[in-house]
């Protein structure tokens, strides 16, 4: 028998713990080749066994003999107080690894294998290597059925969300391109018209900041279902991390293994973001797929099979769905990373004169498609409400009264005051601007995991520029980061300009 013992490293999304190479209840070379081992609760009265990844450890000070270390994700998901007597035991593979085995060699799976294979990896019983061999061999093929089976089996597997009114709208843009910020604005404007909209929305894994990390800036957003419930019941929506809530969690492990393996199929694509509509309980949604060369989406062709196939899986789990292309050549807005984003949300929602103008007609546009679903608007009419709402200051109303429900953030955050202008190289025009680079130098700045680092854009495609003239500025709050970042920067900006012939005309 072994005392549990917290100890604060994170391992993140995996269970690991830690056991004395000196143990006194079990023999640690036995146990050193196991990959996977089983932790159970020696107390009857409690259920509680997680599968856990083993190490195997020399220095008493992190694990004595008589005790089991568990990291912080292990040390949760056990849910036993320090000091509970638990035993391990050799964890048997999960019986739904037979069925991956055979996608390997080309089958197709059946619905209840999909199942089986969700809940164990929902449930952390596959290991990185494991969910990758998935991943890869449903990357090889997968047919529309099991795209639907996939969807299905992710909703059910966490927090399934139900709400009283006949209409629950969303709106999800599938990512790519910096400063996007529209959902920020979209949400306010869907609740100033009286439409429900409980908005969830992730933290950024790759990108210089997710909805919830920017929203963070302004309110909290790590709320429980029931706040989650009574904000949307008194003030039509919300703004908050999905996480919380817990909705479609094994899409959450298998992110972890998609980003560093650069896995990002369509197919994945779709039944990760429509599990978490229909868990979240919504009934309507708006997707905004942004098409260009450093996108997701790269071309046309992709986004109208990406859209195809997201129409039949969503018509098959009863969700209606209204898929918008819009241009994903460039960033959104001027700021990339959290409190720049949020400067430009607040500039849109407030109808300051100097608020980015793509922002905010890309956040009417959405807006008007999402206010389209309320069957007392005529058709079309979505459009000019949204703008009537966003001028008259109720959008502007309704955020705040949202920001407050959820609980205002006290804390200033500023830019980070570590700061670099990237100037043109030479006289000419913006032509090209490259997303995934400029997100790239944002993240190294800092983004999100310091608020104030990011990039101010003073350039955008289309526009002139002079030698020497700033075309960004980085901002960042940590020495190493803010190096990291300038010297990506200075090697290749991620903008292109074109010399511009100037013709000289000759009098006679």
């Amino acid at each position: 028998m072994l005392k549990v013992k917290k100890i604060a490293i994170d391992t993140e999304p995996e269970n690991t713990v830690f056991l004395s190479k000196h143990c006194t209840s079990y023999r640690a070379e036995e146990f050193r080749a196991l990959k996977k081992i089983e932790i159970h609760s020696q107390d009857q009265t409690v259920k509680n066994n997680i599968l856990a990844t083993l190490l195997i450890a020399d220095d008493p000070s992190l694990v004595a003999p008589d005790e089991l270390a568990l990291g912080e994700q292990a040390f949760r998901r056990l849910a036993l107080p320090e000091g509970s007597i638990v035993s391990i035991a050799q964890a048997q593979p999960p019986t739904s690894l037979d069925a991956v085995r055979r996608k390997i060699t080309g089958e197709v799976m059946t619905a209840d294998e999909i199942d089986a294979i969700i809940e164990d990896i929902a449930n952390y019983r596959y290991s990185p290597m494991e969910i990758a061999a998935y991943l890869i061999a449903s990357a090889s093929f997968t047919t529309t059925e099991e795209v639907l089976a996939t969807t299905k089996a992710m909703a059910k597997t966490g927090t399934q969300l139900s709400w009283e009114s006949p209409i629950i709208v969303d709106k999800h843009c599938i990512g790519g391109v910096p400063g996007n910020r529209t959902s920020m604005i979209v949400t306010p404007i869907v609740a100033a018209h009286g439409l429900q909209m409980p908005k969830t929305s992730s933290r950024s894994i790759t990108s210089p900041s997710g909805t919830a990390d920017t929203m963070e800036v302004l309110a909290n957003v790590s709320l429980s279902i029931d706040q989650m419930r009574n904000i949307v019941q008194k003030e039509s929506a919300c703004l908050v991390w999905g996480g919380r809530v817990n909705l479609s969690p094994a899409d959450d492990v298998l992110i972890t293994v998609e980003r560093p393996l650069a896995i990002d199929t369509r197919e994945q694509m779709v039944a990760s973001i429509l599990s978490k509509k229909l868990a979240a309980g919504s009934t309507h949604i708006v997707l905004d797929i942004p098409v260009g060369p450093t996108a997701k989406v790269r071309t046309q062709n992709d986004a109208v099979r990406l859209r195809k196939l997201m129409e039949y899986v969503s018509s098959e789990i009863g969700l209606v769905i209204n898929t918008v292309f819009t241009d994903g050549s460039q960033p959104v807005g001027r700021g990339i990373g959290p409190v720049l984003e949020a400067r430009d949300v607040m500039a849109v929602l407030r109808n300051m004169p100097d608020a980015p103008a793509d922002l905010k007609a890309r956040s009417l546009l959405l807006a008007g498609h999402v206010l389209d679903f309320d069957p007392v608007l005529h058709g079309g009419a979505g459009r000019v409400r949204a703008q009537e709402l966003l001028d008259s200051g109720e959008a502007l109303a309704a955020m705040e009264r949202i920001i407050d429900a959820q609980g205002r953030t006290n804390e200033t955050i500023c830019p980070g005051n570590l700061t670099a202008e990237v100037v043109a190289p030479g006289n000419g025009q913006v032509t090209a601007m490259n997303c995934f680079r400029i997100a790239r130098i944002a993240r190294l700045a800092g983004a999100p995991m310091d608020k104030g680092a990011g990039l101010d854009l003073f350039k955008k495609v289309g526009d002139r520029v002079t030698k020497g003239e700033p075309l960004y500025r980085i901002h960042s709050c940590f020495s190493s980061d803010f190096q990291f970042a300038k010297a990506m920067a200075f090697e290749d900006a991620g903008i292109s300009i074109d010399a511009i012939e100037v013709q000289e005309s000759i009098s006679k």
